[in-house]
């Protein structure tokens, strides 16, 4: 197993430091890098090479120690190494706490400030059901429009004759 090279990155320097340009070792190499010796970012890292996707740099010393590197295991003088495949990436979940009904702001504005009703939300869902066995909720109605309407107001005026 052989070691990859690490890219050299500028390390930004302030006025106050008189302009020195010092260099560091990076994360990886940029895509123009590896474009200049003859790879994509796939390629790269299944030869175990990092790259550094936000860096928009390409220095000539990086893509001659990479070049340097290619050509070695290219003739079997070093090892390939394992391949280096990207992170994953961890995704937060989402809080939503006010909506959720865990803070004050959120309980008032889903209607759970009550003392009977602030830790559960089934009140709402059993109310909710109750409704559409009387069709008294909008998707009783949906779809039929003023059809409906109508032909209640007809039937209740023939009723109060």
């Amino acid at each position: 197993m052989s070691t990859v090279p690490k890219p050299l990155v500028k390390v930004p320097s302030s006025i106050a430091s008189g302009g020195l340009v010092r260099w560091r070792t990076g994360k990886g190499f940029s895509i123009a890098e590896l474009k200049a010796v003859g790879l994509n970012v796939e390629q790269a890292r299944l030869l175990g090479i990092p790259v550094d996707e936000r860096r928009d740099t390409s220095w000539p010393h990086n893509i001659e120690t990479l070049r340097k590197w290619l050509i070695d295991l290219l003739e079997g003088r070093i090892a390939p190494p394992e391949p280096a495949l990207p992170k994953v990436i961890k995704i937060k979940r989402k809080r939503g706490r006010a909506f959720r009904g865990l803070t004050a702001a959120g309980r008032k504005s889903r209607g759970l400030m009550s003392t009977r009703y602030r830790e559960t939300h089934n009140y709402k869902f059993k109310k909710k059901a109750k409704e559409r066995r009387l069709k008294k909720r909008h998707e009783a109605t949906k779809g039929l429009g003023n059809l409906l309407r109508i032909s209640r107001i007809i039937n209740e005026a023939k009723k109060k004759e």
